[in-house]
């Protein structure tokens, strides 16, 4: 069973590091500053020739997929940054709600 979890984590690292619909860039996910996170994958949405959905899709995407791959990994003051960004990344898309 331990051989199963070990290579689910190294499934979804690989996913994150290197993922056909974006470059992004090193160690971003780990930053504390959530207008940081989400201009770059702003960034490399914008620039990729790669993704199959619009640069929005495929930024928020990467983002809830790197927060739901983590999961129980995250300590609360890692998911705060996380939960920031995507409210940044809707106000950079023009779909902020509120």
């Amino acid at each position: 069973m331990a051989a199963k979890a070990k290579t689910k984590k190294k499934w979804s690292a690989n996913v994150t590091e290197h993922s056909d619909a974006l470059d992004l860039e090193k160690d971003i996910f780990k930053s504390k500053d959530p207008e940081k996170i989400a201009e770059s994958l702003k960034y490399s949405a914008d620039v990729s020739n790669k993704r199959k959905a619009s640069p929005f899709q495929s930024a928020m995407s990467m983002l809830n997929f790197y927060e739901n791959r983590a999961g129980k990994n995250l300590t609360k003051s890692q998911k705060v940054p996380l939960e920031k960004a995507k409210n940044k990344l809707r106000k950079l898309y023009g779909r902020d709600e509120k």
